[in-house]
């Protein structure tokens, strides 16, 4: 029985070692005055202030708890058996801190509060299936989201209690709005089928962000496959885009540097003589930049009666940028900021399609932050 329960409160009696029994007993901190007390005895069972303050703080942490009990037994809250079954187990605690120390045990008897905690827990739990029940038969979305927390509530105090597993699921799929994403409408069917693809990672990224446990993101195809009631409907088109619009821009000029080149001494061989020439070269730039934006329009939809629930335009855009240059001359003339500008050369920039996503990524965390302002708060 002793080794039973010794390693449930070991780590508190280790925490509370330290502190002075005494003095949380003069502060009328009893359960905690109990357990250092306990905590002493483990270690010096003739411990002299333990024996004859541990008798009282223990009969006086039951007298606490036990008006708590009454007062809470008393009262009209609902969720009164939860607060009633905390307070038996903090007795409970004490039970087991002085059941593991027999120097304790020799001069308290505690009380078991093991049937008390049972019988509070199933109240406890009833009481929350009632709950469930209730808000379940209300028929309404947001009741029945309220009725799965009551019936996981009464789960987390009694596991598998009766049906309120099969419940509680029941309530969930009744909470959930069911968002159906219907194909984007996009003016050039060349870009068709980016926009499904636009339209697969906006969908993965609304249901990986995890926006709200009672929102599912369903692509409309597989909404009706699997015969997904919807309750709202998203519907986007692009306004107004466009893919690659080139930009290019040549450069030349001269450059040129006067530089050493010699050195020689005077007659006195004392002072260096310094000879210096100019050194010239043509310095060639290249730019080529392809702008592709856009704007998608959306609108979140009733699909009861159609109203609309929200509705955005937002933008996104992506450039690509490739520069390459080149000299003719003698490099000496190059400044370090014209020699980053050598290398590279011409390449032909992403194909369309690519570039059709690539400005369609900033629109993701948009679309996606949106969402979570409109569900956060359901």
């Amino acid at each position: 029985m002793q080794n039973r329960f010794w390693w449930l409160i070991a780590p508190i009696l280790f925490i509370l070692s330290c502190k002075n029994g005494e003095k949380l007993y003069n502060k009328g901190r009893y359960d905690e005055a109990v357990l250092v007390f306990v905590k002493k005895l483990q270690k010096k069972p003739t411990n002299t202030t333990s024996l004859q303050l541990l008798p009282d703080a223990y009969a006086q942490a039951r007298r606490l708890h036990e008006d708590k009990v009454t007062g809470f037994l008393s009262s009209n809250d609902q969720l009164k058996w939860e607060y009633v079954r905390n307070e038996y187990r903090s007795l409970q605690r004490l039970y087991d801190a002085i059941q593991a120390c027999p120097a304790a045990l020799a001069i308290v008897k505690p009380k078991d509060y093991r049937n008390a905690i049972t019988g509070a827990q199933e109240n406890a739990a009833q009481v929350r299936y009632d709950r469930g029940a209730s808000l379940l038969d209300q028929g309404d979305k947001a009741a029945a989201r309220q009725a799965f927390d009551e019936f996981q509530a009464a789960l987390t105090l009694i596991p598998n209690y009766r049906n309120a597993a099969q419940l509680r699921d029941e309530a969930f799929a009744r909470g959930t709005v069911n968002v159906v994403i219907r194909q984007i409408d996009v003016r050039s069917p060349y870009y068709q089928f980016s926009a499904d693809q636009f339209r697969e990672i906006l969908i993965k990224n609304l249901q990986q962000r995890n926006i709200n446990r009672f929102v599912q993101f369903t692509d409309e195809r597989i909404a009706k496959s699997n015969r997904i009631q919807p309750d709202q409907f998203l519907e986007m088109r692009f306004y107004d885009f466009v893919v690659g619009q080139t930009y290019v821009d040549r450069s030349e000029r001269e450059v040129s540097k006067e530089i050493v080149v010699s050195t020689v001494k005077d007659s006195t061989g004392k002072e260096t003589i310094k000879r210096y020439a100019t050194v010239k070269a043509k310095v060639y730039v290249n730019k080529a930049t392809v702008i592709s934006k856009g704007v998608l329009d959306y609108q979140l939809l009733d699909a009861v009666n159609g109203n609309i629930i929200r509705t955005d335009r937002l933008p996104g855009s992506f450039t690509w940028v490739n520069q390459w240059g080149f000299y003719k001359g003698d490099e000496r003339a190059l400044s370090d900021q014209d020699k980053s500008l050598m290398g590279g050369e011409d390449i032909a920039p992403p194909p369309p399609q690519e570039l059709f996503m690539q400005f369609t990524k900033p629109i993701y965390d948009q679309m996606t932050s949106e969402m979570q302002q409109l569900y956060n708060n359901m």
